[in-house]
């Protein structure tokens, strides 16, 4: 197994690093609250083949692996890009041979991924739901994309993410079974397992691009006549970040690598630790980025509570977190009292 990147891999992966920089400042970003999606943005994006990079090139994507999207999404983490990338290149591997495979994979429609199961046909707090055209979701037995107009509208939350709820067996605008029975849940599960994923490689990328903005922030606050990073207590903090940091890009970089060339029940496991790592992480590079802003790290004005919230909003929307370490326990050693 090679984690490093390839020469064209680091080329692509540079590409969009220029395109974040050029094109979604940190203003955009705020610019995007509250809803947090700029169709800009997302166009632009389009015009790049990012929407489509999952896939596969017979349906006009890019047939890109896995390992080539957390490149992709590390950078959109690190610009905390207000597009819902993750979800829609999860949802759209489903929905190559799909009447809207070819629109997705031109980004003119954006998939998202139900990740819960539906009740009585809603599915509820969709990532991406608020902008989204088509969502995926299990209903009952079913696994089933559904075309629908985007409600342009979220609930008020932590990440400022477009949240919502949407009803998937009102079929107006089309409605496609995938799968059904075990089948339906096995592929449900792949869905979960990606979205998990691509979610842990933009974390990545928030947190390294938190500790940056903590670093430069102590080189410039003055205490005692130095800067504050000359204080041990201070260099100490932020210095302990450098290895969990690295350590859950690694992490994200081999559950890619072993999803595209390994054991599936591998690749599920260790979608599962990126996940739940990059979670731990960054909510740790985040709050320590804002504790050494000071009173000025909680106020609208300085940048880096736009990371803290989304550290902690981004996740959540899959559910609590210690359930799914109690998942992740229950797959690797069985549930409590089988041993």
């Amino acid at each position: 197994m090679d984690l490093e990147p390839t020469e064209d891999q680091k080329a692509v992966q540079g590409a969009f690093s220029e395109f974040f920089a050029d094109r979604c400042p940190i203003s955009a970003v705020r610019s995007a609250e509250p809803l947090g999606f700029d169709l800009d943005l997302w166009q632009r994006l389009a015009a790049m083949g990012a929407p489509g990079m999952a896939l596969p090139e017979r349906a006009g994507g890019g047939g890109a692996t896995r390992l080539d999207l957390t490149l992709l999404l590390h950078e959109a983490g690190r610009a905390l890009a207000p597009v819902p990338l993750s979800g829609h290149l999860a949802a759209s591997r489903l929905l190559a041979d799909t009447p809207w495979g070819a629109d997705v994979a031109e980004g003119t429609l954006i998939a998202a991924p139900a990740l819960r199961p539906t009740v009585d046909g809603l599915a509820r707090l969709v990532p991406g739901g608020a902008v989204a055209h088509v969502v995926v979701a299990l209903d009952e037995n079913e696994l089933v994309a559904v075309r629908g107009e985007p409600t342009m509208a979220a609930p008020p939350n932590h990440a400022c993410s477009p949240l919502a709820d949407r009803y998937i067996r009102d079929d107006d605008g089309g409605r496609v079974v995938l799968a059904t029975g075990d089948d339906a849940v096995k592929r449900y599960a792949g869905l979960r397992r990606e979205w998990q994923l691509y979610t842990a490689a933009t974390l990545a990328g928030l947190a390294e691009r938190a500790l940056e903005i903590a670093v430069a922030y102590t080189k410039e606050r003055e205490q005692f006549g130095k800067p504050i990073g000359a204080f041990q207590a201070v260099q100490q903090g932020l210095a302990d970040l450098v290895g969990p940091i690295d350590g859950i890009r690694l992490l994200a970089a081999r559950a890619a690598w072993c999803a595209d060339e390994g054991d599936p029940a591998d690749a599920r496991r260790l979608a599962a630790m990126a996940f739940l790592a990059a979670t731990d992480v960054a909510r740790t590079a985040t709050y320590r980025a804002v504790h050494v802003h000071g009173g000025y790290g909680v106020t609208l004005e300085y940048d880096i509570q736009l990371y803290f919230r989304r550290a902690r909003g981004w996740p959540l929307v899959l559910g609590d977190p210690d359930e799914a370490y109690q998942r992740l326990a229950d797959d690797l050693f069985g549930p409590v009292g089988s041993i």
